[in-house]
């Protein structure tokens, strides 16, 4: 039996996906709905308005993802992807209020692709 290493923090990555998308006509709505509702298909996490994170075992396991995102943009706006090791997610501060409060925690066990 193989003995399994510790998984690393510098390892596990998580991918940001930040976007300001324009809302002023339907055409407008459509397409932010479009894109949002593909971010959850691809397992992404709402963290806060416009804002979607997901885990990934290594950074060359989120590529494609990286791929599918920029085939999913629409045509205005601004979109923003950001890749961070799960050392530097951990290291975030959440707050509601004046009150801390816990910062997600990746899945316990990570999807094999």
């Amino acid at each position: 039996m193989a003995r399994s290493e510790p998984i690393s923090g510098y390892k596990i990555m998580w991918l940001f996906v930040f976007f300001d998308l324009p809302m002023n006509d339907r055409a407008a709505r459509r397409e932010y709905v479009r894109f949002r509702k593909r971010l959850l298909e691809l397992g992404f996490t709402q963290l806060q308005y416009s804002v979607y994170a997901r885990p990934f075992p290594s950074e060359e396991a989120l590529a494609p993802y990286r791929q599918e995102i920029r085939e999913a943009l629409p045509p205005d706006g601004e979109v923003r992807l950001l890749p961070v090791t799960d050392r530097q997610f951990g290291k975030m501060e959440n707050y509601v209020g004046k009150l801390r409060t816990e910062t997600e925690k990746p899945p316990r066990q990570l999807m094999l692709f």
